[in-house]
């Protein structure tokens, strides 16, 4: 089943300045897809694109009719003036969840070992803390769809063998993912398939045995397929 239908013509920041241009794929459910690239490749406008974050977009951006999403940002973001848990009950009261719903999050942030924290304001947090309280908000709504960009920043080991674990229940429940990251060594491991970024523009995609024949990366690495640029990925 398809949840998004990504098919950007150009988009960007000022109307007729182009950042992204012909990046074209597609997210089912139960897949877990990782946008690679180099810092100021392009990766966080073309999020901003499916977001409809950006001024000047050509081009479409589809999800399956009906279905949800959640947004995990590469810095977390917080309302100073509420607590952890004001934030789940924020969350809660906007989509209309029910009860059931804020037991969920809190079997959630007991996994994450945040239960103890709840009352407390993600201000005080550790960045990792901060980050871990951004999945499990994300979770806890049971979007269709997640996106997430560079979610391993600020994770000890355990943290992050703990999202994996995660990513690895929400696929099992059919939740589609797109994922934006550095960490080249984990998303050759756990991703299905790759779009990769470079310049602004789409340089491959497909499962990792076909982004690697059309980068000619001989040594079966995706760090072969990401080129070196200077700049800063917005």
């Amino acid at each position: 089943m398809t949840l998004l239908d990504v098919d950007l013509k150009n988009a960007g920041y000022e109307l007729g300045k182009a950042a992204v241009s012909d990046v074209h794929f597609f997210i089912h459910s139960s897949e877990l897809v990782g946008m690679i690239g180099s810092n100021g490749a392009g990766k966080s406008t073309t999020i901003k694109a499916i977001l409809s974050q950006l001024p000047f977009v050509e081009g479409k951006v589809k999800r399956k009719k009906g279905s949800t999403y959640s947004y995990i940002p590469e810095r977390p973001v917080y309302y100073h003036e509420l607590t952890l848990w004001e934030h789940f009950e924020f969350v809660a009261a906007v989509e209309k969840l029910n009860e059931s719903s804020l037991l969920y999050a809190k079997d959630i942030l007991k996994k994450i070992r945040l239960l103890k924290n709840i009352h407390e304001f993600p201000s005080t947090f550790s960045k990792g803390m901060q980050q871990k309280g951004m999945i499990a908000l994300a979770l806890f709504t049971k979007p269709d769809l997640l996106i997430i960009d560079e979610p391993f920043m600020g994770l000890d080991p355990g943290a992050t063998r703990l999202l994996l674990e995660m990513l690895e229940e929400e696929k099992a429940k059919g939740t589609g993912i797109l994922m934006c990251t550095h960490i080249l060594d984990t998303a050759q491991r756990i991703c299905d398939s790759f779009v990769i970024i470079e310049k602004g523009t789409m340089k491959a995609k497909g499962t990792l045995s076909e982004v690697l024949t059309s980068c000619n990366a001989e040594d079966g690495s995706l760090y072969s397929c990401i080129a070196d640029e200077d700049g800063r990925d917005e």
